[in-house]
C-alpha cells in the first residue's frame, strides 16, 4: 500500500532571531531565537516568569524588542501593535482573557473590525460567523451570551474562535489550559491537532508536561529568559520537568498516610443558588476531620464555586448549616468566618487573593490587620518583618517585600495568598483550584505546604478540576455534579469510575458500568 503523500506547507516560517527584551535591571528574553513553522505544533515549555508570554507578546506587537528581527519567510516584519501582527497573519489566544465582559460573544467577536455599512454594526454577520465557527471546530457557543455570564470554559471558547475569526495562519496559546475542565483540554487538543492539519503553525505555551507530551512536534524549553534546549515529544516528564526548573523536580506529593481526628467542618442539608437564582448547591452533606484532606472533583460549574463562596460567608444559603469545630458560621460574615479559623485561598487570585498594585509585605497582613495596628496606625516595622519570615519560609521569589504582587509570576503570587492564610492557626484550609496557572516547581512546593497543614491536625477542603492534583492530594473525594455529592471514595478509586462520577453516575453504577465494558 502506497503511503499517502505528505503536502508540504505552503505558508513560510515564522522566525525570532536574537529577541532581546529589558524591562529595568531584568531581562525577561535573552537572545532567543525560534522557528515557528506552519503544519506544526511548537510548544514553548517553561515555569512561570521564564519569559514564554513576554516573547510572544513581542510577536503579537504587544511589546517591542530592544535587539533582535521577526522575519515570515525573507520579509523582515515590524510589528509595533497587534493590528500589524494580525494583518501578517498572527492570532493569539490570552491567557488572561482580552474580552469585554458587558458585551456579548458576538460583539466581543468584531471589536476592531466591525462588519457593516452607514456606521452601523451587523450583528447578524457576527452571529453568523460565530456559529460558522462553533461548529467547524466544534467550540459550542451562544453569539447571544453576555460574556460575564459565561463560565470561564466557554470564556476560553469565545477567545479561541476570536482569534480564528481573523484567519490567522500563526495562532499563539497562552496557556489556554489553566482555567479548562480535563474535558475541556481534551477538546481542546483535539482543536489544536486539527488547525495544524490544516497547515496553520501553533505555538502552545505551557508549563504543564503531560499535554507538551500529548500534542506537541517541536518543543522549546525556556528558562529564566534563555532557551536551555529543545527536547524531543518522547521525553519524560521527569526529564522535561528538569529542563524546565534546572534541577530534579518530584512529580508525586510526598505524604504519610492521614491519620483522621474530629469532625471539624460539618455541612448538612445546605441548599445555595446562583446569582441567577437557579439552585447551585442542591441539600448537600459533608464531613471534613482535622487531619485529612478532603477534594471535591467534579467539572466546572456544578455548584463548586457556590459552594467555596458560602463557606467563606459572601454568599446566603436558602437552608442547611455549616459548622466550624461545633460553632456554626452558617450566616457570618467573611470576617467573623475567617476569625473564627477559616482560611481561604479563591479560585481566582487576580480578583480575589489579592490586592495587585499593593506590596507584597501589604498584602501579607491584610485579612490580619487587627495584629499589625496600634492605635489606629500600622506598624510598619512588624508588617516589614512578617513580610521577611514569609518570603524565606514560603521561598518567594521577588526583588524585595515592597514589590507589587501583580509583578510576580503566578506561582510566586500563589504563595503570597498561601503564606497570608497559613499565617494564624486554622480549623479548616478552603483551597480552590489551588495550584491553577502555576508552573511545576511551584505547584510541587504548594502541595508539600498543603500536606503540612493537614499533619498540623488542620482539615483541609480543596476544589480542584485538575484530576491529576486531586488523586495526588486526597485523602478522600467528594465528586460533585449539579450541586450535589454523587458519592466519596477513597483516593485511589480508579479515574475511569470517577470519570463517570463526574457525569452524575453513582460509584455502584460506575463500577458496574466499567465491569460491564471489560467483558464486552
Amino acid at each position: 500500500m502506497t503511503a499517502p503523500t505528505i503536502k508540504a506547507p505552503v505558508a513560510p516560517v515564522l522566525s525570532l532571531s536574537g529577541i532581546t527584551k529589558r524591562f529595568g535591571s531584568l531581562t525577561a528574553n535573552d537572545s532567543i531565537s525560534i522557528d515557528i513553522t506552519p503544519g506544526k505544533i511548537h510548544c514553548l515549555l517553561g515555569e512561570n516568569g521564564a519569559g514564554k508570554s513576554t516573547l510572544m507578546n513581542i510577536l503579537f506587537g504587544l511589546l517591542a524588542p530592544d535587539e533582535g528581527e521577526i522575519r515570515l519567510g525573507e520579509r523582515q516584519l515590524s510589528l509595533t501593535n497587534p493590528k500589524q501582527a494580525m494583518a501578517a497573519g498572527i492570532g493569539m489566544v490570552h491567557q488572561h482573557f482580552m474580552l469585554i465582559p458587558v458585551f456579548t460573544v458576538a460583539e466581543n467577536m468584531v471589536l476592531g473590525h466591525e462588519p457593516g455599512s452607514g456606521g452601523l454594526l451587523d450583528l447578524n454577520s457576527a452571529r453568523k460567523r460565530v456559529r460558522e465557527l462553533s461548529e467547524r471546530y466544534r467550540l459550542e457557543v451562544d453569539p447571544d451570551a453576555l460574556v460575564e455570564d459565561l463560565p470561564v470554559g466557554i470564556q476560553q471558547r469565545v477567545e479561541i474562535l476570536k482569534a480564528l475569526a481573523n484567519d490567522a495562519t500563526y495562532l499563539i496559546f497562552d496557556e489556554p489550559t489553566a482555567v479548562l475542565t480535563p474535558q475541556e483540554i481534551d477538546e481542546l487538543m483535539e482543536v489544536m491537532r486539527s488547525l495544524r492539519d490544516e497547515g496553520r503553525a501553533i505555538v502552545f505555551i505551557t508549563h504543564k508536561l503531560r499535554e507538551v507530551r500529548e500534542v506537541a512536534d517541536e518543543i522549546t524549553v525556556i528558562r529564566r529568559g534563555k532557551v536551555v534546549g529543545e527536547a524531543l515529544p518522547s521525553a519524560s516528564q521527569a526529564e522535561l520537568a528538569s529542563m524546565m526548573v534546572g534541577r530534579s523536580v518530584s512529580l508525586q506529593v510526598a505524604k504519610e498516610k492521614a491519620t483522621p481526628g474530629e469532625p471539624r467542618l460539618v455541612i448538612e442539608d445546605l441548599t445555595v443558588a446562583s446569582p441567577s437564582g437557579q439552585v447551585a448547591v442542591d441539600q448537600l452533606d459533608l464531613t471534613v476531620r482535622g487531619g485529612e484532606i478532603v477534594c471535591i472533583a467534579g467539572v466546572q460549574g456544578n455548584g463548586q464555586t457556590e459552594l467555596a463562596e458560602t463557606l467563606l460567608g459572601t454568599m446566603t444559603p436558602l437552608s442547611g448549616t455549616i459548622t466550624l469545630d461545633g460553632d456554626d458560621i452558617t450566616r457570618q460574615s467573611p470576617a467573623k468566618t475567617l476569625k473564627a479559623g477559616l482560611g481561604y485561598v479563591p479560585e481566582d487570585r487576580h480578583r480575589d487573593g489579592f490586592v495587585g498594585e499593593f506590596s507584597i509585605a501589604e498584602n501579607l497582613v491584610l485579612d490580619n490587620l487587627d495584629e499589625y495596628s496600634k492605635r489606629g496606625s500600622l506598624q510598619l516595622g512588624l508588617i516589614a518583618e512578617n513580610a521577611r519570615q514569609r518570603i524565606e519560609e514560603f521561598d518567594i521569589r521577588a526583588g524585595s517585600a515592597t514589590q507589587p504582587v501583580n509583578s510576580l509570576s503566578g506561582g510566586n503570587q500563589q504563595k503570597v495568598v498561601l503564606a497570608r492564610e497559613l499565617s494564624r492557626p486554622l480549623s479548616l484550609l478552603l483551597a480552590s483550584q489551588p495550584t491553577r496557572g502555576v508552573d511545576v516547581g511551584a505547584i510541587e512546593f504548594l502541595h508539600s505546604r498543603i500536606v503540612s497543614e493537614r499533619d498540623n491536625g488542620t482539615a483541609v477542603l480543596i476544589v480542584s478540576t485538575e484530576l491529576e492534583e486531586v488523586e495526588s492530594l486526597a485523602d478522600r473525594i467528594a465528586v460533585m455534579y449539579r450541586g450535589r455529592i454523587v458519592g466519596v471514595v477513597d483516593s485511589d478509586t480508579p479515574r475511569d469510575v470517577l470519570g463517570l462520577m463526574m457525569a452524575g453516575i453513582s460509584y455502584e453504577e460506575a463500577l458496574a458500568t466499567i465491569k460491564e465494558s471489560t467483558h464486552e
